[in-house]
């Protein structure tokens, strides 16, 4: 039987349109992201509509033409620079965002390895760094030109500005490099120097950068090379092209050789054996992404044996012996519907962005923060603007700046933000602060209901008196009040006031007869509805008809029970929970180490409280001030009457072995939680320090050991495992003074 051919669909007059649409926004946007250095979209949204029209051709494959973007590498050479050819071209690596996708891969070039050679191929696995790919190109060991990657044929004349970057040799250290070679590799600004620009630029008045690919490639055309020098940039090669009379077998041995000719390589980078070893390396790093020297949006698989590479060859894009795993975006662009302000505890009046919903590294975000009036001033956003919105990790929200270029035709809809002069919750005038920074705040902290609202949800928080059953819900209702049941408020969670408690003073002494008209509304998703709508349930007590009486809910018995235990907290969660300025709880664990009880850190002198190694004149002259106000005086005599614990126990057992000594706990250790590590190193008279400097004495690294570890090693600092940090804490430094100490590039490596 003869089978019939297949039937190829026709593109509807509809599909073409949309085809011819996808074409010219990815050239569009392309164009201005290579070319421009000002994306018009966030990166996950262009690779949304890459990967549509990839598709869309798959489908009809007839419509695609030369120049359609999927057959093009990168942007096109600019004007304003030199065009020149590379000697061997470079490719893009193809995108997968997925482990699933990844898995494809993996197999589909392991199979094709080891139907050629029999043998499982290695992974030379690196970081893909975000940042402007560049080729150099040394003869006789001097760099004679460095170019962008362009087309991937032809790319921008770029020497003058790369002659500035200090990590480039301008001549190669050694001999027997070859007579002609191509080193490709990533100019980027590292994370810590990303920062500290964009911090000059917003205290000159400037706008900040978006990130730190933008400002790298923004930096590397400029016309002026003395503009580029003022630039923190910095490069590791991750390739090489054209290699002439070069012998070397694998990516791992060349980067080897590279590096010994004085070229930057990464230290991240890992050979690996199997694939169960590269996801565990993809793991690491996406849990450990904002620990690195400089930002990744992904990982980079490669086999690492030339031959097999070259086997395996390329596509007219991309290498077949290469891809690129994207991590989620931590980066989106959406709409800024309003600014508003927000009232912290402590009186600051904050600004921030009411934006279109958008899902962001793993979450859906709505607001993110602007930090003050000079911020939204220095970012120059417009309320209406289409602005970049950034969420690393568990970081809080921040709109970094706004997409001027979407501006065009739509002025009439944006409009400045004006810092209110009056506090929204209250009414009083705001003033700026005391000391002289930039915030504005409300002074009225003993009557603001908000304010109060913030102190009360602060010292439930964990790292104060620990109430669970005390969360923001729950200290909105019990200060400002009850408001309406949302069912009848058109769906509106709505505060009325006031509530039981006056002022924090009340927490230890509120009672079950104190909540009788209290009622806590919480949004839960309502299953089955389908149409993603919140619908608010009673949290306290539930009002089930106006004929029956409010019954206590579980959680209302669970609040009692936990408020009880709070008492008994040590003093240092006692004082964080005071919601003084400045006092943290490192500060608060220094004066509770060093004075024992709330009485004598009452009694002390601003020049005692000065004296106290991690406290200074700023937090000293903030704890007197807060002292010298008498309602202030009235939560810690009300605490103290209600049993809350001001002194901590002094355990004559326990010996003072670290005394003198500063330690740097960092990583996970099995069998001490972070608090219960500080603990350990205070209650043996040691600092528990935060950051690692020459100062400190030892560092404690447990499993996924950050850049805390990496600069140990630098500093030739002795590192601890937890064994190490166990026999110091029995016997002190004298026996530990040679402690055995773990290698940093072991601990660092992923499992």
């Amino acid at each position: 039987m003869t089978s019939q051919p297949e039937t190829v669909p026709v593109p509807t007059s509809s599909e073409r349109d949309r085809y011819a649409e996808l074409v010219d926004l990815v050239r569009k946007y392309r164009a201005a992201y290579y070319n421009d250095d000002a994306p018009l979209v966030a990166d996950a949204e262009f690779d949304t509509l890459y990967r549509e029209l990839e598709a869309f051709e798959a489908l009809h494959p007839e419509l695609v033409s030369n120049d359609s973007p999927t057959q093009e590498v990168g942007g096109e050479v600019s004007a304003a620079f030199a065009a020149v050819d590379h000697l061997s071209r470079m490719y893009s690596l193809e995108d997968v965002f997925s482990l699933d996708e990844l898995d494809v891969w993996v197999r589909r070039a392991q199979a094709s390895v080891e139907k050629q050679d029999g043998v499982a191929p290695k992974w030379l696995t690196e970081l893909k760094i975000d940042g402007l790919a560049v080729n150099l190109l040394y003869r006789d060991g001097v760099l004679v030109r460095a170019a962008t990657r362009g087309d991937g044929t032809t790319g921008e004349d770029i020497t003058h500005n790369v002659a500035t970057i200090k990590d480039i040799p301008q001549r190669l250290h050694g001999s027997g490099f070859p007579a002609e070679v191509e080193i490709r590799g990533e100019v980027f600004i590292a994370s810590v120097d990303f920062a500290a620009l964009n911090e000059r630029m917003v205290a000159a008045g400037k706008a900040p950068f978006a990130n730190p690919r933008n400002s790298a490639a923004g930096s590397l055309r400029q016309k002026d090379p003395a503009e580029t020098a003022k630039r923190p940039l910095s490069m590791y090669v991750h390739g090489i092209g054209a290699r002439e009379g070069l012998t070397t077998a694998s990516q791992s041995e060349t980067y080897a050789l590279l590096k010994s000719w004085g070229l930057p390589t990464s230290p991240y980078y890992r050979v690996l054996d199997t694939y169960d070893d590269v996801l565990a390396f993809i793991g690491h790093y996406g849990e450990h992404r904002h620990d690195l020297i400089h930002e990744i949006d992904g990982i980079v698989v490669k086999v690492d044996d030339f031959a097999t590479q070259r086997a395996l060859g390329n596509t007219s894009r991309v290498p077949r012996w290469a891809v690129a795993y994207k991590y989620p975006p931590e980066e989106v662009n959406t709409k800024l519907l309003d600014i508003r302000v927000q009232v912290g505890r402590t009186g600051r009046v904050t600004p921030f962005g009411i934006m279109e919903p958008v899902k962001v590294a793993g979450s859906t975000v709505e607001r993110a923060t602007l930090h003050n009036q000079d911020v939204v001033k220095a970012k120059g956003v417009l309320i209406g603007d289409v602005v970049v919105l950034r969420k690393a990790g568990d970081v809080i929200p921040e709109i970094v700046g706004p997409v001027v270029a979407l501006r065009e035709g739509r002025e009439a809809e944006l409009r400045e933000f004006v810092m209110p002069t009056v506090c929204p919750s209250c009414g009083t005038p705001l003033a700026p602060s005391k000391d002289g920074d930039v915030d504005i705040r409300c002074p009225n902290a003993k009557s603001c209901p908000i304010q109060l609202t913030e102190r009360v949800a602060h010292l439930a928080g964990r790292g104060a008196f620990d109430i669970e059953a005390l969360g923001y819900e729950a200290a909105a209702a019990l200060t400002v009040g009850p408001g309406p049941d949302p069912a009848d408020n058109g769906g509106v969670i709505a505060p009325a006031g006031p509530g039981p408690l006056r002022n924090e003073a009340d927490v230890f002494t509120i009672a079950d007869s104190d909540l009788s008209e209290v009622v806590v509304w919480r949004e839960i998703r309502v299953k089955g509805a389908g149409t993603g709508r919140f619908q608010p349930v009673p949290y306290f007590y539930t009002k089930a008809t106006a004929k029956t009486p409010s019954k206590p809910t579980a959680t209302t018995n669970k609040l009692f029970t936990e408020i009880e235990k709070a008492k008994s907290q040590p003093l240092w969660r006692v004082l964080v929970a005071l919601s003084i300025r400045h006092v943290g709880p490192t500060a608060s664990r220094a004066l509770a180490t060093a004075f024992g009880s709330m009485d004598g850190i009452r009694a002390a002198t601003e020049e005692q409280l000065a004296d106290v190694d991690g406290v200074g004149p700023i937090i000293a002259r903030a704890l007197v001030e807060w002292f010298e106000t008498d309602w202030h005086v009235e939560i810690v005599d009300r605490w103290a009457a209600a049993g809350v614990r001001m002194a901590d126990d002094v355990d004559e057992s326990t010996p003072r072995t670290l005394e003198g000594l500063t330690i740097v706990v960092t990583g996970t250790l099995p069998n001490f939680s972070r608090d219960e590590a500080k603990e350990a190193i205070i209650s043996r008279g040691g600092k528990a320090a935060g950051s690692v400097s020459k100062n400190t004495s030892y560092v404690v690294a447990g499993e996924n050991a950050g850049t805390k570890l990496d600069k140990a090693a630098s500093l030739g600092l002795a590192v601890l495992d937890e064994e190490g940090f166990v026999r110091l804490l029995e016997t002190g430094p004298e026996p530990a003074d040679a402690p055995e100490t773990v290698p940093a590039a072991d601990m660092d490596a992923p499992a």
